[in-house]
């Protein structure tokens, strides 16, 4: 195997990982990285085939709990319990009866019924950008704001509540989304975990003793699958899946999908003339999902051993399908480095997974950012990087900035 350097904690892998993650596609297609503890696989056919492996299990808050020292176990087992319920981190057949019943409320018709107030939202969110004007951090009042907003509504939470459930989402991303072992962020993320889910537990009892209701958390309570349905402590889980996933990976796409724009006059000037064009819209969306979309990676963990190119996963491996670096495969996206809002197969991107864990928010992401960029681009015709270089997060799943400094 060729001798290479990989280190996913470098501040130039942080900024910019794709000429890293590239090596690794040419060189070592399934990569032992020692500094990861893990595998991590590269290439559009190798990801997509991992997503649909039965050796490859999603059971992974179980296991991780499990080998944790005593002192740290005691703070994350609690968290870990919460976490087991939700569909993400569950294989078959459990994962299967979970999507169902999920599937019952979150539905394409829900989604797109949504559209309107996505718009009022997003104009709400532009008068007052505009009120302000000058330098602005768009992720902050914007990005974060519209999904944020937008999922609180499609659950039925009064938006007075929406900035205490991001600070609990916040300090529960520490242990979802970071790989680093720190003492201090799984207390954090075990106290956000536990106070969301109070204010979950509280409001699903005040929705169910109501009845009724039109949006997605009173569907839950009423879906049915045959004589199968959700507990009470499922519905609690689902909801926070809802709000924590709902908003992260949204934030990610519109401040990622702007900043490539700013940093492609001539892509951004090509949007700008069809903004009334559907399809175009539309497939600009998916081109920003596929060149730097809001995943990074995703983990899963060999359930049993077997070889791959070559390699020997063994059963308890953790394995990291970088997505990211699939969605540059030379193999299936021609120039894949080039930001082509007109690429004919930007659709093939893995940015949502594939498979039978397909991101099931993927409707309302993409409805959000094809309403948001049209207006946007509308409102803000001379809207410009007030940063040319922003900080990135330096997670290992997703891929997204801190911020974002732009002037309207």
């Amino acid at each position: 195997m060729p001798d290479i350097a990989f280190d996913h904690q470098d501040p130039a892998f942080v900024a910019d990982p794709y000429p890293a993650l590239r090596r690794l596609q040419e060189q070592a297609p399934v990569f032992r990285s020692e500094r990861m503890g893990a595998w991590v696989v590269t290439r559009h056919a190798d990801v997509r085939a991992g997503f649909r492996d039965p050796r490859l299990s999603s059971d992974r808050i179980r296991p991780f709990v499990a080998q944790l020292q005593p002192a740290l176990k005691e703070i994350v087992l609690p968290l870990g319990e919460n976490l087991a319920l939700w569909a993400v981190f569950n294989d078959p057949p459990q994962h299967t009866r979970l999507r169902a019943l999920m599937g019952k409320a979150f539905t394409s018709r829900a989604v797109e019924s949504l559209r309107p107030r996505v718009a009022a939202i997003v104009d709400e969110l532009l008068d007052a950008m505009e009120k302000k004007g000058g330098e602005l951090d768009f992720h902050r009042d914007f990005a974060y704001p519209l999904p944020a907003t937008v999922i609180a509504d499609l659950l039925g939470v009064p938006r007075a509540d929406v900035d205490s459930l991001k600070k609990w989402s916040d300090d529960l991303a520490q242990f979802v989304l970071t790989s680093r072992a720190n003492p201090e962020k799984y207390r954090r993320a075990a106290a956000g975990m536990a106070e969301m889910t109070d204010y979950f537990d509280g409001f699903i009892r005040r929705r169910a003793a109501e009845g009724g209701g039109g949006d997605v958390t009173s569907a839950l309570l009423a879906a049915r699958e045959h004589d199968d349905r959700l507990s009470h402590e499922e519905i609690v889980a689902t909801a926070l899946l809802l709000l924590f996933a709902g908003h992260e990976t949204t934030t990610q796409l519109l401040a990622n999908g702007l900043y490539w724009l700013l940093r492609n006059p001539d892509a951004l000037a090509e949007l700008r003339a069809g903004l009334d064009d559907a399809r175009r819209v539309e497939n600009a969306v998916e081109e920003m999902l596929r060149f730097d979309g809001p995943s990074l990676s995703m983990v899963r963990v060999a359930a049993e051993a077997f070889e791959w190119h070559g390699r020997r996963i063994a059963k308890g491996d953790r394995v990291f399908l970088f997505q990211s670096a699939a969605n540059r495969d030379p193999r299936l996206f021609p120039d894949p480095d080039r930001f082509d809002l007109r690429r004919a197969n930007a659709g093939d991107h893995l940015a949502f997974g594939y498979g039978i864990h397909f991101c099931i928010g993927a409707p309302l992401a993409r409805l959000e950012a094809q309403v948001a960029f049209p207006r946007v681009l509308r409102r803000f015709p001379k809207l410009a990087l007030a940063d040319a270089h922003p900080p990135w997060s330096d997670s290992i799943l997703t891929r997204g900035m801190l911020e974002l400094r732009v002037r309207v």
